[in-house]
């Protein structure tokens, strides 16, 4: 039996993600293993579902979902912020530790340095991924 978004929202925190109804949020690093728990609040908040990263438009938002084995995260880090709207948020959406392809956060922070970018906050986000937005650095801003 499925859960729905309602039984399941205590165990998320996706408020924090500030999404608000109308933004336009692109979603890159779909895999099997997303929570589509999680997806589903952020499509309510937003009022509409993600776009994929084929979209061919600006975007108000990115996540992305990424695994210590998805390859360079600084390359999708600079990918990503073609796509978005100068001041949009990045959400980097990481297996927690202790999780199969969990990805440390000197690595999520060294790659954001690299691409113009940094750290702003790490959370829980949802029962197996954590959540990290990133902003311009000092120099980009």
């Amino acid at each position: 039996m499925s859960r729905t978004v309602a039984a399941t929202a205590d165990l998320y925190d996706a408020d924090r993600l500030r999404f608000t109804s109308g933004q336009v949020v692109q979603e890159f690093g779909w895999g099997e293993d997303v929570d589509d728990d999680l997806r589903a609040l952020i499509e309510k908040a937003v009022g509409s579902e993600l776009v994929d990263e084929d979209f061919g438009e600006v975007t108000d938002a990115v996540i992305a979902w990424y695994r210590a084995d998805d390859g360079d995260l600084t390359d999708l880090l600079v990918d990503v912020q073609t796509v978005l709207d100068d001041g949009g948020p990045i959400w980097i959406l990481t297996p927690k530790p202790g999780r199969d392809e969990h990805v440390g956060h000197p690595v999520i922070q060294e790659a954001a340095t690299t691409a113009g970018l940094h750290a702003m906050t790490t959370f829980a986000v949802a029962p197996d991924w954590s959540a990290t937005r990133l902003g311009p650095s000092g120099r980009n801003r």
